[in-house]
């Protein structure tokens, strides 16, 4: 089943970022570095259109280096983009953002023309540590939960650089499936939106294959990293479960513990480091995403113009 979250005051904020860019100068969405694509906004792409975008790739330090390497070209080869990844609680990577606008807003500067800069991003992906860093101190609420900030803050860096820090938010509707589970896992959707053992057999479904060698090393798993490998989802959460000692009466397996252990070593990085999407993986899910969102605005729209034609045919025989 999908996943889908946007509580109420994702709608405000959706209004708060409509009329907040109209004046600023360069829009920085934070990303997730272990799933760069899935927490893009593109509800957030239609509302900054026009604007310079920084991407900013935070987590950088739990993810996998070599697939961020690949997402810091896919993001940087598109115009009026830059892209940079960073652990958004080490102070001196956090200061390439400062210049990065710079570069990206050449002309804006010195207190006649301060750079204006909005910054956005997924519910949990990191934003308030990042301003709390780039502050040097603690001005923004910081916590391992979707939600956490839930109105707009304006903060100066700098007697010419003004930022504006806004709730997090997702979309209304996502469409590509792989997405929402990756959003789950990741701690950017609310708890009451998935179920925790469809999320982690999701997550094993993907990781067993590029990083079963991670997973066999944290839960002591039997077999090679192959065999896992080959292994259905359920035959892992259970494994995992035995291991872990997440048993219920007469020896069986208790598959709700076991998927939270996994989906608390993930978001903890206890698991290692680990990227759920490539570039090309994450373009092939979004094509397919289209593709059936479009098969089911055509189902609605077929269903509306039914109505509408025996609604018509009603009052031609009531005439």
């Amino acid at each position: 089943m999908a996943i889908q979250w946007f509580p109420g005051h994702m709608h405000l904020t959706r209004k708060a970022i409509t009329e907040r860019v109209k004046d600023i100068d360069v829009v920085i969405e934070l990303l997730d570095a272990r799933m760069p694509g899935s927490s893009a906004n593109p509800l957030l792409a239609e509302l900054t259109a026009g604007r310079p975008a920084l991407k900013v790739l935070n987590k950088q330090d739990v993810a996998d280096p070599a697939r961020t390497t690949q997402w810091l070209a896919h993001y940087n080869a598109r115009s009026d983009t830059r892209a940079i990844a960073l652990d958004a609680s080490q102070p001196m990577p956090a200061k390439q953002i400062v210049s990065a606008c710079h570069a990206l807003a050449p002309l804006r500067g010195g207190m006649a023309k301060p750079m204006r800069v909005l910054i956005c991003g997924v519910p949990n992906v990191g934003k308030s540590t990042l301003l709390n860093t780039l502050t040097g101190s603690r001005k923004a609420k910081t916590g391992d939960e979707a939600g956490i900030t839930k109105l707009e803050q304006r903060i100066v860096l700098a007697d010419d650089f003004y930022l504006w820090d806004t709730p997090g938010m997702l979309w209304p509707r996502i469409s590509v499936v792989q997405s929402g589970f990756n959003l789950a896992a990741g701690g950017a959707v609310g708890r009451n939106a998935y179920d925790e053992e469809e999320v982690a057999l999701e997550f094993l479904n993907y990781t067993k294959q590029p990083y079963a060698a991670l997973l066999q090393a944290r839960y002591k798993l039997p077999g090679s990293a192959a065999d896992i490998a080959g292994m259905k989802d359920e035959e892992v959460l259970e494994s995992i479960g035995k291991q872990r000692g997440a048993l219920r009466g007469k020896g069986r397996i208790d598959l709700q513990k076991a998927a939270e252990i996994v989906i608390h070593d993930f978001r903890s990085a206890i698991l290692g480091r680990i990227t759920l999407e490539t570039p090309e993986e994450f373009t092939a899910w979004w094509a397919e995403g289209e593709r059936q969102e479009a098969a089911r605005q055509a189902k609605k729209d077929a269903r509306k113009g039914g109505k509408k034609g025996a609604a018509q045919d009603e009052d031609m025989s009531a005439s």
